[in-house]
């Protein structure tokens, strides 16, 4: 829809938002994953700011060797066993839900194999970050760190623990991009990809706060397919005027899981450090 056309149904979004919603419409039809770059961007770079002093000053020294805050980062393509349709096995709030791989292929044999292994990436990713931290090994420490953050920030979105993830069971198809990629990166070019961040803190069990998360972040699935539904009403497609509302009703829920994330986060971080025994690090 042209700006000529939004004059005359009496409406002209600002400047600012038109050239957001040109630099989203480039990405791609599909997707690379539960969030588009500029949140993990976003989510990586707060997590930092809430790690106790020592920690921090490390990963801000080495920020730029992280692949996802590098100056050469791009978008990678993650697929789908970066998600896990928890619905898809039990009902919210997924009380009996399996807590290792091994324990689902055992209860859901069926199933297993076809949600995504999201929650085990995660528990993975944490095994080996404590062996870089213990081995001292820059490099895998920050590839971890990074690999972490990445599946730890997708677990935020409500979108990545549903069988509805597109938005194709509530008639809302290509809900995975609006609101996973196009949306942050509208916010963050009109400088509202505000991330708030509380100082990381100890996880007592790393490998069970996966589910907790899981559970805090599908309680906000409904907001976001009730919130997008009322953004398309009365909306011939999904033009700039779409993009606008959309940013009004779900620009709240972004910032409130992508400052969730980074408090995660870092808390990983720290815990996988702690877990191995807080070595020195240069």
């Amino acid at each position: 829809m042209t700006t000529i056309s939004l004059v005359a149904r009496g409406r002209r979004p600002g400047a600012r938002f038109l050239f957001a919603l040109l630099a989203a419409a480039s990405f791609p039809a599909t997707p690379a994953g539960a969030w588009g770059l500029a949140a993990h961007q976003a989510v990586n770079a707060r997590a930092i700011d809430g790690l106790p002093k020592g920690l921090k000053e490390y990963y801000k020294a080495h920020r730029l060797e992280m692949p996802t805050l590098s100056l050469e980062a791009t978008e990678t393509e993650e697929g789908v066993d970066r998600r896990f349709a928890a619905d898809r096995v039990l009902p919210f709030p997924f009380l009996d839900l399996p807590h290792t791989e091994a324990a689902l292929k055992q209860s859901h044999p069926d199933l297993a194999d076809k949600v995504g292994r999201l929650p085990w990436l995660l528990q993975e990713s944490y095994a080996r970050l404590v062996d870089a931290f213990r081995a001292k090994d820059k490099e895998k420490i920050l590839a971890e760190s990074d690999l972490i953050a990445g599946l730890v920030t997708d677990l935020h979105n409500p979108l990545a623990l549903t069988e509805n993830a597109d938005g194709q069971k509530t008639g809302q198809h290509g809900l995975w991009t609006r609101f996973s990629l196009r949306l942050p990166e509208i916010l963050q070019t009109v400088n509202k990809l505000k991330v708030d961040v509380d100082a990381a803190h100890f996880l007592d069990q790393p490998k069970e706060h996966v589910f907790g998360v899981m559970n805090a972040t599908y309680v906000w699935l409904d907001n976001v397919l009730y919130e997008e539904d009322l953004a398309k009403r009365g909306k011939p497609g999904y033009d700039d005027i779409y993009y606008e509302d959309l940013a009004k009703r779900e620009g709240p829920i972004v910032r409130e899981r992508l400052s969730a994330a980074a408090v995660s986060v870092g808390s990983y971080w720290y815990t996988a450090w702690t877990e191995a025994g807080r070595p020195e690090l240069k």
